[in-house]
């Protein structure tokens, strides 16, 4: 068929419809641009003070063109589902308009609500979407739906993003009946010779609005470099929310691929080599080669040890300009008793809490894969996981949970590592009292009396109670609310002072829940060993522009019989996947042999730790999306960024590609992906 045929309805009609495609086209580039600019009033305060306008200005530029893209996507839907069924149907203009207009509609309530979705995703993470929104599809999506109702106001959001796309859908559809203008007689009677024209102008057309504003990649906008002025959260507002959730889409596919920063497989030999010293091995199994050989116990070996991963366990409460806010008086006691130790240079595995377990469970460093949804995690266990090792040295391992036990498949994941026991909430008979299952004082004391004759257990605990909705009656347990708030309306640059001091109360809940819970336990089972740390810092910062620090480090303290001052390094540099090791060589005989990607925390030899995005050294804290360096806000001494970010690079492109290559590939150094 002869679609540009001589009959003139069907040119005058396709013109017609094209015309109204591009007013679609404008009318939601001009919404996203729109919400754009609200949403930047709306959270000013997040905005660096001393901002020049021009920056604000250009910000808006910038992200018009990068709009483009966004606007013509939804203007293509609407050619391919309307203007080309009228080349061929041109007696049905009528409908395919309403099939349009219902495009339309579509997508003014997918951008509403997005945009209303942006607010508490950008408070919470000080990010628009970016990965946590593939982490929250994966996880307990039931927990998930009713935080966002409790907490981050769900239901009020989806009605208003309906309110909003029912009033944007009549303003479409009083745009979209306007009169067309009438096709040019120089075409009316000649389709080839409008074809001949259409063609080319979309072509231009389509160039420009692909390439963001422009007719070449290297002259265009796109994602990855939007971000040109010199403040986070106006690059973070170039992107609108379609661009945003490309981000994440395209970021998804790349940590599938492997393509993530610092995994570079090609040189997977060499860091088979550089690991654990083996430079003279020459072997086909990876295994060998992060073999290590402890030096000697240096504590007595424990009867019960605890690793605690306190949620959401940010560092920045214990640095002195937050003293006065109280957050952890309990973690601060036993950092500074005399069998206490802490490093201030700690980092966790990720910026979400299944990194840090994936971690702890199977020694990997966080590398941009989900390790615990790998067919392999399931049917072999790493040589560097936690369990299999303690229970060579007689422990049994058991994993502690106050929410649901299949919440985003880490019991599997723990059971098929070598884990004895794994327990949620309704394991212990604990009650549900918030979305993610029970509060932490019903999971300490449920451990608690589970101890009573139990044979010697590694126990590694992950609290709830520290995360949205903060639900707890934390002024019943004899937190100050009323003077918290005095405190935090006193802080600068505090997006909401009160739901600050709420959270803050929710972090003394749980600090005061693990420190009764350690009291209680060394004074019936002396020689037990605590190991307290958090699985991220993200989600309650102290301001609208925390450093990199504040926002990403945490704890770590080492407490118990034995713990000296001196046990390890002072402030040795560390993350989740240090723990495993540095454990081994505070318990473990001499030449009792481990594997391990990274050293002990002992040896003092690593120079760098880091998560997904962000390194910590002995004077720096760095951006791995950049070469942003910032001094350490707990020491604050003179640095060189290319010394410290040197010394990020001995460690981070060999850690994260043997972790990449043990989840994707197995220990077989010829073997493929699977």
């Amino acid at each position: 068929m002869n679609i540009f045929s001589t009959h003139p309805p069907r040119t005058g009609a396709f013109f017609a419809s094209v015309q109204r495609d591009l007013r679609l086209f404008l009318f939601m580039l001009a919404l996203v641009c729109v919400y754009r600019v609200i949403f930047m009033a709306a959270l000013s305060n997040f905005l660096a003070s001393g901002t020049p306008v021009a920056e604000i200005l250009l910000a808006n530029f910038v992200g018009l063109r990068l709009s483009l893209k966004t606007a013509g996507w939804c203007a293509a839907f609407a050619f391919l589902f309307a203007s080309v069924p009228v080349l061929i149907f041109p007696s049905r203009e009528a409908l395919f308009s309403r099939v349009r207009l219902a495009i339309g509609a579509i997508e003014s309530l997918l951008f509403s609500v997005l945009f209303l979705a942006r607010f508490p995703f950008y408070r919470a993470f000080h990010c628009t979407f970016n990965t946590q929104v593939m982490a929250g599809a994966n996880d307990d999506l039931h927990s998930v739906f009713w935080m966002m109702v409790e907490e981050y106001g769900l239901v009020w959001r989806l009605l208003v993003a309906l309110l909003l796309a029912a009033a944007l859908t009549v303003a479409l559809k009083k745009l979209l009946a306007l009169r067309t203008l009438p096709l040019p007689r120089i075409f009316r009677d000649h389709p080839l010779r409008f074809a001949a024209a259409f063609l080319p102008a979309f072509a231009v057309f389509f160039l420009f609005v692909r390439f963001g504003g422009a007719f070449t990649y290297g002259g265009g906008v796109n994602w990855e470099s939007a971000g040109i002025t010199s403040d986070a959260f106006l690059n973070e507002c170039i992107l609108d929310d379609g661009q945003a959730m490309y981000r994440v889409r395209i970021m998804e596919q790349r940590m599938k691929d492997g393509a993530i920063a610092g995994v570079e497989k090609e040189r997977v030999r060499d860091f088979a080599r550089q690991a654990a010293g083996h430079a003279d091995l020459a072997s086909d199994d990876l295994t060998p080669y992060l073999e290590r050989t402890a030096k000697g116990a240096r504590i007595a070996k424990p009867r019960h040890i605890f690793i605690i991963l306190g949620e959401s366990w940010a560092r920045w409460p214990e640095l002195e300009k937050y003293a006065a806010l109280g957050a952890v008086p309990g973690l601060e006691s036993l950092a500074a008793a005399p069998n206490g130790y802490e490093s201030a240079a700690f980092m966790p595995n990720g910026t979400f809490t299944s990194s840090a377990i994936n971690g702890i469970i199977t020694g990997l460093p966080e590398m941009g894969v989900r390790v615990n949804y790998q067919p392999r995690s399931l049917r072999e266990v790493y040589p560097t996981a936690l369990a299999p090792q303690m229970q060579r040295l007689g422990y049994h391992v058991d994993f502690w949970y106050g929410g649901v036990p299949s919440w985003d498949g880490m019991n599997r994941l723990a059971l098929a590592q070598g884990f004895d026991h794994y327990y949620g909430y309704p394991d212990f008979h604990a009650p549900k009292q918030t979305t993610w299952g029970t509060n932490d004082d019903h999971l300490f004391d449920a451990l608690y009396h589970h101890l009573a004759g139990e044979e010697p257990t590694v126990h590694v605990i992950m609290t709830v109670s520290n995360h949205p909705p903060y639900t707890i009656d934390i002024e019943s347990l004899g937190f100050d609310l009323a003077r918290e708030k005095e405190l935090t309306r006193q802080m600068p640059d505090v997006d909401d002072p009160d739901q600050l001091a709420l959270e803050v109360g929710h972090i003394w809940y749980m600090d005061k829940m693990a420190t009764e819970f350690i009291k209680k336990t060394e004074a019936a089972y002396p020689d037990s060993l605590f190991i307290l740390t958090g699985d991220h810092a993200v989600r309650t910062n102290p301001s609208n522009h925390p450093t990199l620090y504040e926002h990403d480090s945490v704890p770590l303290v080492i407490y118990g019989a034995g713990v000296t001052k001196d046990i390890l390094p002072p402030n040795a540099i560390g993350g989740c996947t240090n723990l495993l090791p540095t454990l081994i060589e505070l318990i473990a005989p001499a030449g009792f042999p481990y594997y391990s990607i990274l050293p002990s925390m002992t040896e003092g030899t690593q120079t760098a730790s880091f998560n997904s995005d962000v390194w910590v050294t002995d004077k720096a804290v760095g951006s791995t999306k950049n070469d942003a360096t910032e001094p350490r806000p707990d020491i604050n001494v003179p640095f060189d960024p290319d010394t410290e970010r040197a010394k990020m690079k001995q460690w981070m492109p060999m850690a994260r590609t043997l972790s990449w290559w043990l989840a994707t590939h197995g220990t077989n150094l010829n073997g493929e992906e699977k």
